[in-house]
């Protein structure tokens, strides 16, 4: 079937014809090779070649996607001091100290203090990986108008500047992915006071990612007054970890109702929350238990939830009355 296009010049053309139409593409790269010479022609169509795949092999858009979502995931994790201790001096016949006792040897007030350098250095690293990001988002943004523009110019006798943005952007990528990794916490002061005899470890500091606790919102679900609640860890830890959940009554509208609030240490990753109001709706927040070793933890997922209805009442019996009376 063909349908024939008025009032445009294009009466006589048919539109299912496959010479209806020359591809757009071919029609610009036809015309830019007649203002071209051959050999400037070539260098333009390698040098075009060579920055889009570029942008499809280093700066794709799937990959920036997949780094998008790994910030996402970094910024909702919890990070933590993890003390890493080296061997004792030679011909110590002591075994390597563990990071328990480690945790006696060290300066509590020092470490605090390290604690702050964690916490200053891990919020200094997600901004840094933040900016880094965004550079190359920008950048990423600038080689496609380079592409889709006709100007030939850049790609011949600009092209080092786009070959220095071309490094720029590969630094850029190589700084992002090294920051991925938390490094480790530089050391000013000795954090072992003076212990006597005993030999003073050598001690490493490095900040460790925790990945975040999240709520299974499939398999959480709420009744008529309780609440059942499962959360997970994307990556379960070699032992088992310590919980805070908190929950409250969202719009109380008496004292008494106020106190549906409460906060439940949990040593699994289950929990039911009884003697709960019907038909109400409730917030309930979980995270990591407090630990020694935390420094920093921006984000705890939360989760909202209405009970059900109670069973509506149904009219009172009548009382019978005693044989013989009315």
């Amino acid at each position: 079937m063909s349908f024939q296009v008025t009032g445009l010049g294009l009466d006589k053309m048919k539109l299912d014809s496959p010479q209806s139409f020359l591809d757009q593409e071919e029609v610009e790269e036809a015309e830019d090779r007649q203002l071209l010479e051959p050999e400037a022609w070539r260098t333009y169509t390698a040098r075009r070649n060579a920055l889009q795949e570029f942008l499809a092999c280093d700066l794709s858009a799937h990959l920036l996607k997949r780094h998008h979502a790994r910030m996402e995931l970094l910024r909702k994790c919890s990070y933590h001091i993890e003390i890493l201790p080296k061997h004792l001096a030679l011909g110590d016949q002591n075994p390597l100290v563990l990071p328990s006792t480690m945790f006696q040897l060290i300066d509590p007030w020092k470490f605090q203090r390290m604690k702050q350098v964690g916490t200053a250095q891990t919020k200094i690293q997600l901004l840094l990986l933040g900016d880094l990001l965004e550079q190359l988002d920008r950048g990423r943004a600038q080689l496609d108008a380079l592409l889709e523009s006709p100007d030939p110019r850049p790609f011949l006798g600009g092209w080092a500047l786009v070959e220095q943005r071309l490094a720029d952007l590969a630094a850029v990528m190589d700084n992002f992915l090294a920051m991925m990794v938390p490094g480790r916490l530089h050391i000013k002061h000795r954090l072992v006071s003076d212990v006597g005899a005993t030999k003073i470890p050598h001690i490493r500091l490095m900040l460790s990612t925790k990945m975040p606790v999240m709520f299974d919102r499939k398999e959480s679900v709420a009744h008529q007054d309780w609440v059942a609640l499962r959360w997970f860890v994307t990556i379960q830890p070699a032992v088992p970890e310590q919980f805070e959940l908190r929950f409250k009554l969202l719009d109380p509208r008496t004292q008494q109702e106020y106190l549906q609030r409460g906060i439940i240490p949990v040593a699994a990753c289950t929990f039911n929350v009884h003697n709960l109001l019907p038909n109400r709706v409730y917030k309930f927040t979980v995270k990591r238990a407090e630990s020694y070793t935390l420094v920093y933890e921006p984000w705890r997922d939360s989760l909202t939830l209405q009970t059900r209805p109670g069973l509506p009442e149904g009219p009172r019996p009548r009382r019978l009355g005693k044989p013989g009376c009315p």
